[in-house]
This record gives C-alpha cells, sequence and structure tokens, in this order.
C-alpha cells in the first residue's frame, strides 16, 4: 500500500502534467530549439529498456539488434536489471555472449526498490549518456527490420527536444499460454516474431515507451530530476505514470515521425505486478474487458488492419 504522502503526490503532478501546475516551478526554461545542435552525418543513439519478471519480452527485444542490426548508427543498448530476477539475468547473460554489427550491450542491474521506479534508470541513463539521442523505451518494444535505419535518417539535422514514432505495430492482448510467448520462455535464444499477428495503431503523443530525446536535454534534464518522488525508491513495481510529467517539464507532446518496423507485444498478464496478488485479477479483468475493445475500434481503422503490417514489411523487403 502507498503511505499518504505518496499518494497526495502521486495526486499532485497528475493535476501538474494536465497543466494545473506551473512547470517553471520544477524546471527552469527550456533550450530554443536554434540552440540545440543539429546532428548529421553518423548518429549515436541510446536505448534504455526496463525489465522485471518480463524476460521473454527482453529476448524479442534484443534479438531485434542481432537480427536486425544497424547500419547507419550506432546503438548503446541500456538495460537496467535485477540480479534477483533470474530469467531476466539469464538472458542478459546470454545476450552478453551475442554479437551484433553497430551495438554495444550496456547493463545495468539495479536494486529492487530502485527499479521498481523507472524514471530513477531513466535519470541515471539520460545524464551520463553520451549519444545524440536517447530512447526511452519498454522492453516489449521489438526493433524489426529497417526500424532503426529509417530513424537515423529520420533524425538527421533535428534539433526537436522531443520526437516520437507515430505508428506501432501491436498484437491483440496476448494471454500467457499465447504462441508468441512461449515461444520465448525457457532457455535464452535468438529469437524474431512472426509479424502477421500484429496490427498498426497510432500515437499522437510521445507515451511512455516511445520518448526519443536529443542528448543535450538528457544530458542537461535527466528524466523527472527535478520532481523528487518519480526519484524516490520504491517497494514494488510502480504504473509508470511519469512519461506524462516528463512531457509536461519538457513542455511537449514530440513531433511525430514515421519509421517502419517497430513493434509491440501487448500482454494482459503484468508479471511485475506479481507482489501484489490481490489486484492482478482486477488489472487482468480491466485491461482484457474494458480497456482492450475500445483500444480495438479505436485501431480498426481502414489503414490499420490487420495485414498492414505484413504488406509493410514486404515493401520494405
Amino acid at each position: 500500500m502507498s503511505s499518504w504522502p505518496d499518494t497526495i503526490a502521486e495526486y499532485f503532478y497528475r493535476l501538474a502534467a494536465s497543466g494545473w501546475v506551473p512547470r517553471r516551478l520544477f524546471i527552469n526554461g527550456l533550450p530554443d530549439r536554434e540552440t540545440l545542435l543539429p546532428t548529421t552525418g553518423p548518429l549515436k543513439l541510446e536505448v534504455v529498456s526496463h525489465c522485471w519478471k518480463y524476460a521473454h519480452f527482453l529476448a524479442y527485444q534484443l534479438s531485434s539488434l542481432v537480427l536486425y542490426p544497424p547500419k547507419d548508427l550506432s546503438v548503446r543498448m541500456t538495460v537496467f536489471y535485477c540480479e534477483d530476477d533470474p530469467a531476466t539475468r539469464e538472458v542478459v547473460r546470454f545476450f552478453d555472449q551475442q554479437h551484433a554489427n553497430n551495438v554495444c550491450w550496456n547493463w545495468r542491474p539495479l536494486e529492487k526498490n530502485r527499479l521498481f521506479r523507472r524514471a530513477i534508470g531513466r535519470n541515471l541513463a539520460a545524464v551520463e549518456s553520451q549519444a545524440d539521442w536517447v530512447w526511452f523505451t519498454d522492453c516489449d518494444q521489438v526493433f524489426h527490420q529497417d526500424c532503426l535505419d529509417s530513424l537515423a535518417n529520420e533524425l538527421q539535422g533535428r534539433s526537436d527536444p522531443l520526437v516520437y514514432p507515430c505508428c506501432v505495430y501491436r498484437t491483440e492482448l496476448l494471454e500467457n499460454n499465447a504462441d508468441l510467448l512461449q515461444a520465448a520462455s525457457g532457455q535464452a535464444k535468438v529469437i524474431d516474431i512472426d509479424t502477421r499477428q500484429f496490427f498498426a495503431c497510432r500515437h499522437n503523443r510521445a507515451v511512455g515507451a516511445l520518448q526519443i530525446v536529443h542528448g543535450d536535454i538528457a544530458r542537461r534534464y535527466g528524466y523527472c530530476q527535478s520532481t523528487p518522488y518519480y526519484q524516490k525508491p520504491m517497494p514494488h513495481w510502480c504504473k509508470c505514470t511519469e512519461d506524462r510529467v516528463y512531457r509536461w517539464l519538457l513542455g511537449t507532446h514530440g513531433t511525430p515521425i514515421d519509421i517502419p518496423g517497430l513493434f509491440r507485444i501487448e500482454h494482459a498478464h503484468k508479471g511485475r505486478y506479481d507482489a501484489n496478488r490481490r489486484t492482478q485479477p482486477l488489472r487482468s479483468f480491466v485491461r482484457t474487458r474494458l480497456m482492450e475493445p475500445i483500444r480495438q475500434r479505436a485501431d480498426a481503422l481502414p489503414d490499420r488492419a490487420p495485414s498492414q503490417a505484413v504488406d509493410r514489411e514486404k515493401r520494405v523487403a
């Protein structure tokens, strides 16, 4: 259970992110776009991911870098995890032995209570990064064919503080016994997704796993560095509301960009919330029975048919 101060802080920042609080109270004026140096030529990208009891998703994510390594930029793949999570530890150790061109692995073990607040790891990575751009993502995102090279092309000469992919291909909500999830369970291995199981979904803002930040912004402001509540270690995995606060602090929803080959594995059972088993059935019911039908209807536009993911991959190939 959250303490009263934490509950009050949570609601305060939700109100703040809705525009009820002046952000200048928490962050000094951001640099003008004109002062952010645009980078051209070979770019450096740092991808920052978290994993707690989602080892099979992480296996797909890391496999995508091995199977589809970028040609036009260098990637530093930073993964925050906990040694107390044996399945994730095995995946990390397996991929540490895998080579991918233009990719370097950066494994960052954290204590559980620091891992459970995603903003802590993101802030550590942001202020330490030497990259031109930092992509804050989640371990259920897969960088498929041409995804990262298309991103390199989109980022050439840009000086936006925050950009985001406006189209992601996602699965339906998958149960634990789904073939795609079972295939990546067990012994760690390099494994690819079946793109025919995904359909297009559009976004109109830089949501939590799609935040690609200019390196100068990341180094100067970190990730929710000026909001102490989001830098506080927690006893359990926290619902990831800090991405709204981050957009509020930056004063932007982000600039949309269009890149192919980005996939997200949607899952009904939230393994990271196992510590609170009493609320797990309710969470699953809300996601599968209430929210998923709404999302399906929202995504079921003519240009988002399930076959579109396959067709697009064929055109890229």
